[in-house]
């Protein structure tokens, strides 16, 4: 356990002479793992000192011109109690109310201040990097090219299969180190690496671990339908025979043991058509897994308005959406996820239609699509600047997205993605003077501090000037 009167000559935090913040440094190594959040937090804290304080509050997902909507308070302040907000407000504000007198107290000299990112899109448990299929990209050979050599999921399907837990464990931990270290407090883990009954289960057992073994929060999802694995390919009805073991060998025992909350599928050329999608979906929500889907990636295949139908929490990618898909996700409850990490990693010109979809009204939110093929970043930043430069979204939109937005694909709308009384104290700081510049300084890391249920999880090695 470090201490923030320890590090402020450091961090250059300012500390109540009399009192001493607990600061939980998020450490990842082989000996020792963090104890995570769930014990109970009994500290109050005083935060003070946010030039601007981006709250997010308000009433539902952010939809249309209010996406820009960032509820921002200058000289902002938050009173955390057992790891909640208590009160947000203006320094005056804050500081005049009773409880706030003798709290410990944290000053962050100016900072920038915002809620924890909301990583709704991820694949964190994965073997290894497919660097080799980075460079044949440059060289000029296609997604689709390699996947059909063996290469793409299925490189990282035959990595998965031969790595140890243990192996697995300490990759992803690392990830999750550099996930805070980068101002991200929650995030969506995916399966989809293992595709066989034993290793779907690896994957989605070290959520569960994980979850327990460091402060993120992790919401698992169930993506045994990412692709046909080899072995069943050359089969007969190779396709329906490999669903109907997801149905009957895999989808019982994750609803057992409570490993997944969502059932997610790749819908796309080269994977799974709209009627088998379908099927699966239909499957996990009998088994208590509510629909999510990759969709309309590669190209048009029906998968918006499938998971639109099906209601499902969002449908992620959306490069190759119609202006009918488009208005039908505008009057959706269905969040629109865009991956924009993806489509620069692999240099296409092609992104999906950002302003299009928030003028029609959709709830459109960011995310890294964190894996080792087509989008090897952890930076929530980073698809910030993409999403500026290459969706033409503006920093507060984009913000909106990475947040708020990123909460409601998630359905943790009332825990996380603002900072409002009653929500959880994640909270992201960055050594910034004005929001617009997180996406301004693009491949570059300002987060100076990051919370997590009011406790502090990463903190920078130096101030920067």
């Amino acid at each position: 356990m470090l201490y923030a009167a320890c590090l402020a000559p450091v961090l250059g935090i300012a500390v109540e002479a009399s009192r001493r913040i607990k600061v939980n440094v998020f450490v990842c190594s082989q000996e020792r793992a963090i104890r995570h959040n769930t014990r109970a937090l009994g500290d109050s804290l005083l935060i003070t000192g946010a030039s601007q304080l981006l709250t997010l509050g308000g009433r539902g997902p952010r939809r249309g011109s209010s996406l820009s909507n960032l509820e921002l308070i200058e000289d902002g302040a938050l009173l955390v109690r057992d790891g909640l907000i208590a009160a947000a407000g203006t320094r005056g504000q804050v500081e005049a109310l009773p409880g706030a007198r003798a709290v410990d107290k944290l000053d962050l000299g100016g900072r920038v201040a915002l809620p924890g990112f909301v990583d709704s899109h991820t694949h964190l448990v994965h073997a290894a990097s497919r660097a080799e299929e980075y460079e044949l990209k440059i060289q000029g050979a296609s997604y689709e090219e390699i996947a059909r050599k063996g290469g793409g999921i299925l490189n990282s399907v035959k990595r998965l299969r031969a790595a140890t837990a243990d192996e697995l464990k300490k990759r992803a931990l690392a990830a999750l180190q550099q996930f805070a270290a980068h101002g991200t407090t929650t995030i969506e883990a995916k399966s989809g690496y293992g595709l066989d009954v034993a290793s779907e289960l690896k994957i989605l057992k070290q959520h569960k671990e994980l979850a327990t073994e460091q402060p993120l929060d992790i919401v698992s999802t169930f993506l045994g339908a990412h692709v046909v694995p080899e072995e069943f390919r050359k089969k007969a009805d190779g396709a329906k025979r490999y669903i109907q073991l997801l149905e009957e060998n895999l989808l019982p025992t994750i609803a057992e043991h409570h490993l997944a909350e969502f059932c997610d599928v790749f819908c796309d050329r080269g994977a799974f058509g709209a009627a088998e999608s379908k099927r699966v979906l239909q499957a996990g929500r009998q088994w208590g897994l509510a629909p999510r889907m990759h969709a309309e990636q590669l190209s048009r295949s029906g998968a918006t308005r499938l998971a639109i139908l099906l209601r499902a929490a969002s449908c992620d990618h959306l490069e190759h959406v119609n202006k009918s898909d488009i208005r039908a996700l505008g009057k959706s409850e269905t969040v629109a996820t865009l991956l924009p990490g993806c489509d620069f990693h692999l240099g296409w010109k092609k992104y999906a239609p950002a302003r299009a979809l928030i003028d029609a009204g959709a709830i459109v939110a960011l995310a890294t699509d964190y894996n080792p093929g087509t989008s090897p970043t952890l930076s929530m930043a980073m698809i910030l600047s993409l999403a500026c430069t290459q969706l033409r979204m503006t920093p507060a939109e984009a913000i909106g997205a990475a947040t708020i937005n990123g909460a409601f694909a998630l359905r943790r709308d009332k825990q996380v993605g603002s900072l409002e009384v009653g929500k959880q104290a994640d909270i992201a700081v960055f050594e910034v003077a004005d929001y617009r510049e997180i996406p301004y300084y693009f491949g570059v890391n300002h987060c100076w501090m990051t919370i997590k249920r009011g406790r502090v999880i990463h903190a920078a090695k130096e101030s920067r000037n």
